[in-house]
């Protein structure tokens, strides 16, 4: 299962913020900004820090693409 954080530079985008912004007002280190970037799985306590920085939740920020076909290809 992959995840996908292009909700999250959708809404840095929006926000008018960088990536190295968001590092530093969320307090999340380089290294969890690059797994971000790679699209690669973080920690909750990642996901929380951003959340709590951008006052959202991981739904806004993150999905699941393969979850979303399989429910698609159900109907």
């Amino acid at each position: 299962m992959s995840v996908s954080y292009n909700r999250l530079w959708k809404l840095l985008i929006d926000k008018k913020m960088k990536k190295i912004d968001l590092m530093k007002e969320a307090h999340i280190s380089s290294n969890a900004l690059a797994h971000l970037s790679k699209e690669e799985y973080v920690s909750v306590e990642i996901i929380e820090k951003i959340c709590v920085m951008l006052e959202c939740t991981p739904n806004d920020i993150m999905e699941f693409p393969n979850i979303v076909i399989k429910e698609n290809e159900k109907k």
